[in-house]
C-alpha cells in the first residue's frame, strides 16, 4: 500500500523563516516532486533548493502560483533565445560602459533591491531593444540569488531624459509583449515599483503599447514622476540613498554605474552558465 503524502504547508509567513525551517524545506520538497512528477516539462537548471525557493518567495509560498511561475520562468526562457541564450557581460558590454545601467547601494526602506535605468545612454543605432532588455535580464538573474531580494522584491528607476522615436520604433508589440512578461508571471522577482522620470509626451504611447500586458497589480505600481520629479521621487525613496544627481545624497550615478558594471563583469562564469544550459 502506498503511503499517503503529507499535505503540503499553508502559504503564511513563511517567507520570514530561515531556509532550514522544516516548514520552508517541505515547500521546496513540494515544488520540486511536482516538477519531476511532469513528464512533459524539461528542466535545464538543476532543482536545488536555493533554485526552487526562489520561486516560493517570488509567490508567498504559494505551491500553485509558485509551481505556475516556474513553468512559466522555463517556457520564457526557451521560447526568446535572442534573450536568455547569452547572458554573457561581453554581449552588452558597450551599453553597460555608456552608464545605462546601475543598482543603488542601499535598499530601500521596505528591502527592495533599487535599480537605475537611464534610457539616454542607449543609443538605438548601436544597441537593440533585446539587448537593453539583457542588461535588464542579466541583472535580474543576479540579484535573484540574494535572499533579502526574493524576500522583498525590486523597484525600478527609468530616467527617459533623451527618449527619441529612434527608441520608441524599436518596441514592438512583440518586445512589449515579452517585456511585460517579465514583470508579471515569467520570472520569480517581486516587482515593487517601477518609476518613470522626464517621461515625454511621445513615450505614452509606447507604455499604451506595454500596459494591456501588464496585471492590475503591476500598474499600480507604475509611477509618472514627470520632469520636476525629485519631491515626488523622495516620496518613495529616501535621498539618503539616491544618487546625487536625482536629489540625492549618496554617490554619483556614473559611480554606481561602474561599480554594478563591475559585479557583473565579475559574474561572467556563473551567467555564462545559466545561458548555456538553455541553448
Amino acid at each position: 500500500m502506498s503511503q499517503e503524502r503529507p499535505p503540503a504547508p499553508p502559504p503564511g509567513n513563511l517567507n520570514e523563516l530561515p531556509d532550514q525551517s522544516p516548514l520552508v524545506g517541505a515547500a521546496v520538497a513540494e515544488l520540486r516532486r511536482r516538477a519531476e512528477a511532469d513528464r512533459s516539462q524539461h528542466w535545464p537548471l538543476a532543482l536545488t533548493d536555493s533554485f526552487l525557493l526562489r520561486f516560493l518567495r517570488a509567490r508567498d509560498f504559494d505551491l500553485a502560483l509558485a509551481w505556475k511561475l516556474l513553468k512559466n520562468y522555463h517556457k520564457w526562457r526557451a521560447e526568446c533565445p535572442e534573450l536568455s541564450a547569452n547572458l554573457q557581460p561581453s554581449s552588452v558590454l558597450n551599453l553597460l560602459h555608456a552608464g545605462y545601467h546601475g543598482v543603488l547601494r542601499s535598499r530601500d526602506p521596505g528591502g527592495s533591491k533599487v535599480l537605475i535605468y537611464r534610457i539616454g545612454q542607449w543609443d538605438p543605432k548601436m544597441f537593440t531593444a533585446y539587448d537593453v532588455f539583457r542588461v535588464s535580464l542579466i541583472t535580474s538573474e543576479l540579484i535573484v540569488k540574494e535572499r533579502e531580494t526574493q524576500r522583498n522584491g525590486v523597484k525600478a528607476i527609468f530616467d527617459l531624459q533623451g527618449w527619441r522615436f529612434a527608441h520608441a520604433f524599436q518596441i514592438s508589440p512583440t518586445v512589449a509583449k515579452r517585456i511585460a512578461a517579465v514583470l508579471t508571471d515569467s520570472f520569480p522577482l517581486k516587482v515593487r515599483g517601477i518609476h518613470l522620470i522626464n517621461e515625454p509626451l511621445f513615450f505614452h504611447p509606447v507604455y499604451a503599447l506595454i500596459k494591456p500586458f501588464l496585471t492590475d497589480k503591476i500598474k499600480e505600481r507604475v509611477y509618472m514622476h514627470g520632469s520636476s520629479y525629485i519631491q515626488s521621487l523622495t516620496r518613495h525613496f529616501p535621498a539618503s540613498i539616491l544618487p546625487q544627481e536625482y536629489g540625492g545624497e549618496d554617490v554619483s550615478i556614473e559611480d554606481l554605474s561602474q561599480e554594478w558594471t563591475d559585479f557583473i563583469m565579475a559574474s561572467a562564469d556563473y551567467l555564462q552558465s545559466i545561458s548555456l544550459v538553455f541553448q
